[in-house]
């Protein structure tokens, strides 16, 4: 089972929140591991005596004295709080002492820290964000969604390599259709950056490459894999958040402006419920960082407990499927890594 270190400071709300999330991990996932909760350990410590779990077994409180703020600028922030939660949890895995990462904290800073300290996968040479959207068709994957914001032709390259493989070995799908994000479905559209990639990607025989997407094919069915530079992925990721806190919004007010549709919405409940629980951010946890040298799963920092208890399992899912080690075999075998000299390991 894996050993995952969690970062106790990350986010908006903690530590009372992350710890709320430990505990409700700890409860539906009897067998699923067990966690190193990275942060001043006296908060921590207070916090789970608060909801019962001082002595569970499965837990182990790192003390690191420095937290990482959301305004932080993240890459100076990495560098002079060498004894922050953020750093202290990325060297636990660096150390082998975990083998995971899980924070809500400072995206930014997670990147940096993930980056300098474990470096990037054979081949790859910027990370990116991937982040699980819900759809009537089924879900699709959208990277970058946050990490690196200026790029070039091959690091969206990588991003569809990477998607693929997160794509077919995570959601399940055999055959993930990619597609580059565009502003017009035609070969020739788009700025310099999306008419070089789109080259690049229709030479790339070994993926299920579909050709340019707009923004109306996104939740339309036609694709699983959507590759964008940072920029336009976060703009999408945050426009998606807030249309469906405001669908939310309206239909609840709408619903409570009498009594006949009050009626109305308890006789429809269960279906609203189902849709509130299938475009509800908590319920995928975390996006993982594709293409550093370890697993990195960041969660929004607005996250409740449900989300940091589904961020951590996704985390032990990422373990579990060997997800790095499949990317890093894909990039080798189609040539944008060199193999390993013989002798050495994979």
């Amino acid at each position: 089972m894996p050993v995952i270190a969690v970062d106790a400071m990350g986010g908006d709300y903690a530590p009372s929140v992350v710890i709320d999330g430990v505990g409700e991990w700890l409860e539906r996932y009897p067998q699923g591991g067990s966690l190193l909760l990275v942060g001043d350990e006296a908060q921590v410590q207070a916090e789970l005596k608060r909801i019962g779990k001082a002595a569970d077994p499965r837990l182990t409180v790192v003390h690191a004295p420095e937290v990482i703020r959301m305004d932080d600028a993240p890459a100076s922030a990495v560098r002079s709080k060498r004894r922050s939660s953020i750093n202290v949890a990325v060297d636990l895995v660096k150390q082998g002492k975990a083998q995971a990462f899980f924070s809500a904290g400072n995206t930014g800073a997670c990147v940096a820290s993930t980056v300098l300290k474990w470096r990037t996968l054979p081949g790859i040479f910027r990370p990116g964000i991937a982040t699980v959207f819900p759809s009537p068709e089924g879900n699709f994957v959208l990277l970058d969604a946050g990490s690196t914001v200026d790029c070039d032709p091959l690091n969206l390259m990588h991003y569809a390599v990477m998607g693929d493989v997160y794509c077919r070995h995570i959601l399940g799908k055999a055959e993930p259709r990619i597609g580059l994000l565009n502003v017009g479905g035609e070969d020739a559209k788009g700025n310099d950056l999306a008419k070089e990639s789109f080259k690049m990607l229709s030479g790339m025989d070994s993926l299920n490459f579909i050709g340019n997407v707009e923004g109306h094919d996104l939740f339309g069915g036609r694709v699983d894999v959507v590759v964008c530079d940072c920029f336009v992925g976060n703009v999408v990721l945050k426009t998606c958040e807030s249309l469906a806190h405001a669908i939310s919004q309206m239909i609840r007010t709408n619903l409570s402006k009498n009594l006949m549709r009050k009626a109305g919405y308890l006789l429809s409940r269960g279906a609203y419920v189902e849709l509130k629980q299938m475009v509800d951010c908590a319920e995928f946890g975390g996006a993982p960082l594709l293409g550093v040298d370890g697993v990195c799963i960041i969660g929004h920092g607005s996250s409740c407990a449900r989300a940091v208890r589904n961020g951590i399992r996704v985390a032990a899912e990422f373990v579990q499927h060997q997800v790095n080690t499949r990317i890093t075999e894909r990039v080798r075998a189609i040539g944008l890594a060199p193999a390993p000299a013989a002798g050495t390991p994979g």
